[in-house]
């Protein structure tokens, strides 16, 4: 198993140096700040690998496009088609700057806190959501999406992009919805369960599709019960990466926190991977705020990623 640095939005030279100073050796970008209205285009993502390599460092995957790219595609709305093929030019674009790994999400209303100021360990403050608080949000569209219209959506989506994907040698890794709950804002969440993704890969049946494992959002969905998860899809070859996180609490009412005092027992989590023969990237994902830390959590990150590095090794 190898140590990414991740959710980066920009890369500067002090990312890319924090990231070889912990020792890691690759990078995952978040939603990053490309140009482009419309979709990402081949030289730009060529000079931000080479930017990458030639720090000694691995770009991996990008993660999540902006929601303005596919938005219409999620929701079935005129243009979806336009969208889809500037969707499939984005990863043939990869594919020619030799970007492996594309996260992607399903949640046309993003991700839900009703927190960022929870009181955590030695009080840092940490995100949270608890369903009772967001229950009563207005619709975030102009009308309710049904269960049954989000997955005809991607349905629609999968079956145009995956193709594509083959052809440019570029895996797609879906994330969670997070929070996995019914319903927010009118939305149904289709992507929250074991069962929900066991039908995403069945609607295609694809090497180059698989999951962005957030340990969080399965952590929300299943507790320990999520290294069953881990065990069988990795065993598989599905899980492409894994956002190394968790959580106490469960769908309807958690807080993120430290690892290792969550629900999930993260050495046995280290262990299980590794049975399952996963030998990807673990990253970093959603940190405490730590006193005194910058925008992007050095501190915080530094702390899960010597974490991880410390459950590698100790459990080999």
């Amino acid at each position: 198993m190898k140590i990414a640095v991740g959710q980066l939005r920009s890369l500067d030279d002090e990312a890319l140096a924090f990231a070889a100073q912990l020792g890691a050796t690759g990078i995952q970008l978040n939603n990053p700040d490309l140009p482009g209205e419309e979709r990402w285009e081949f030289m730009d993502l060529l000079n931000l690998r080479t930017r990458i390599e030639d720090a000694g460092l691995e770009l991996f995957a990008l993660e999540n496009m902006p929601n303005s790219f596919f938005d219409k595609a999620m929701l079935g709305l005129p243009g979806r088609d336009e969208q889809i093929e500037n969707y499939s030019e984005t990863i043939r674009n990869l594919g020619r700057a030799s970007v492996p790994i594309l996260g992607f999400h399903w949640m046309p209303n993003s991700v839900w806190r009703t927190s960022r100021t929870t009181p955590g360990r030695g009080g840092t403050q940490v995100t949270s959501f608890d369903m009772d608080l967001a229950k009563d949000a207005p619709l975030s569209f102009d009308r309710e999406y049904t269960a049954d219209e989000m997955w005809a959506n991607l349905e629609y989506f999968l079956k145009a992009v995956v193709p594509v994907a083959e052809e440019a040698g570029v895996k797609l890794a879906a994330h969670p919805d997070d929070p996995p709950v019914e319903s927010l804002g009118g939305v149904a969440r289709i992507l929250k369960d074991r069962e929900g993704f066991e039908r995403m890969l069945a609607i295609i049946d694809s090497p180059n599709l698989g999951l962005d494992f957030c340990m969080g959002c399965w952590s929300e969905m299943m507790g320990m019960q999520c290294l069953d998860a881990i065990r069988n899809l990795a065993g598989r070859g599905k899980i492409f990466y894994v956002h190394f996180r968790d959580v106490q609490g469960s769908a309807g009412k958690f807080q993120e926190c430290f690892l290792g005092e969550g629900n999930v027992d993260v050495a046995k989590a280290i262990r299980t991977l590794r049975e399952a023969g996963f030998d990807g990237y673990l990253l970093d994902d959603h940190v405490p705020g730590i006193v005194n830390d910058a925008g992007y959590g050095y501190r915080a990150r530094a702390h899960a990623i010597g974490y991880i590095q410390g459950l590698i090794a100790g459990t080999a």
